[in-house]
């Protein structure tokens, strides 16, 4: 391992390496290589059973990966905590809190009973900084059932906003909305990331999402090929197989009509999503800056021969 790949753990905010997760026989993520500079929007996107979800509850903490290395801003990741905030496609929302009270949960609870009367002002402001970002400072009175979901999600977002957190991780935030509200949400998105600057994990099936929304597009996939032969004993699991950078600035939605948006998206579904397009590991379109690749024995061997 070179000197450059070691690094990455302290130059990058969010950093893998040679990352494996198995559940019993099944090999669900296989040598998972991806850094992530902070201020990126990454979306990550790929075929169903994939495992994005795994992807992402290992970055959060909530799983442990069977081998290899995961690092957020230069600290390994044990558990979930405060640096990584939360936004599921479920709102996370209590109907029985106002919004302002909503926002102020993760000030709220955990602070004991003395130090939340004592800073109440403190915490009430500092939720009304973030329901103005949001463009809900006006229904901070209101209760959840009285907000569209486009609203309802904003104000998750704003829950998650206010513990300050290094990476805001969303998986897939928007899959329940209908597809006006949807796109309402990704330009909304885009426009809180640019007045910010927030690194984004952003986990979807979408892939006009995944491509609109991302300063890089990350895709997931279990549809390559590599040295290890085929079979039942073969154990193969996914990959990171392609790793795009994009423009990062807030576009119309009507650029996804466009032929550049289009000629992506069909790429991204032959390398990623087709099954009968099986290229080898050596031949992945790690594209991005940011990217880079290990690769065991074998794998290296045949780039050697390759090249």
């Amino acid at each position: 391992m070179n000197a450059t790949v070691i690094g990455r753990e302290r130059s990058h905010l969010l950093h893998l390496e040679d990352l494996y997760k198995s559940y019993g026989d099944k090999l669900v993520l296989d040598n998972i290589d991806l850094s992530v500079s902070a201020g990126t929007l990454c979306s990550v996107v790929g075929p169903s059973g994939c495992g994005k979800s795994t992807l992402f509850r290992l970055v959060l903490g909530q799983e442990q990966a069977d081998s290899g290395r995961l690092f957020v801003d230069g600290n390994p990741v044990a558990a979930p905590g405060q640096d990584r905030g939360i936004v599921y496609q479920r709102y996370s929302l209590y109907p029985h809190l106002s919004v302002l009270e909503n926002a102020m949960l993760a000030r709220t609870l955990p602070a004991g009973f003395l130090e939340r009367q004592r800073r109440r002002a403190e915490f009430r402001e500092e939720a009304m900084h973030y329901l103005e970002r949001t463009g809900l400072a006006t229904h901070a009175d209101k209760y959840p059932h009285e907000l569209s979901g486009g609203m309802q999600q904003r104000v998750a977002i704003a829950q998650a906003l206010i513990k300050r957190p290094k990476i805001l991780m969303m998986d897939e935030p928007f899959g329940a909305l209908d597809p006006e509200t949807r796109e309402h949400m990704q330009v909304f998105l885009l426009e809180l990331w640019e007045a910010e600057r927030m690194t984004i994990f952003f986990v979807t099936h979408d892939m006009e999402e995944a491509i609109y929304l991302g300063t890089r597009v990350v895709v997931l996939s279990q549809h390559y090929t590599d040295d290890r032969g085929e079979g039942a004993t073969v154990r193969r699991g996914s990959r990171v197989v392609g790793d795009y950078v994009l423009p990062s600035a807030v576009n119309s939605t009507k650029v996804k009509r466009s032929a550049e948006f289009v000629s992506l998206a069909e790429e991204i579904r032959r390398v990623g999503f087709d099954r009968d397009v099986l290229r080898h590991v050596t031949e992945f379109n790690l594209r991005h800056p940011d990217s880079f690749q290990t690769l065991n024995p074998e794998e290296a061997r045949a780039a050697r021969g390759a090249a």
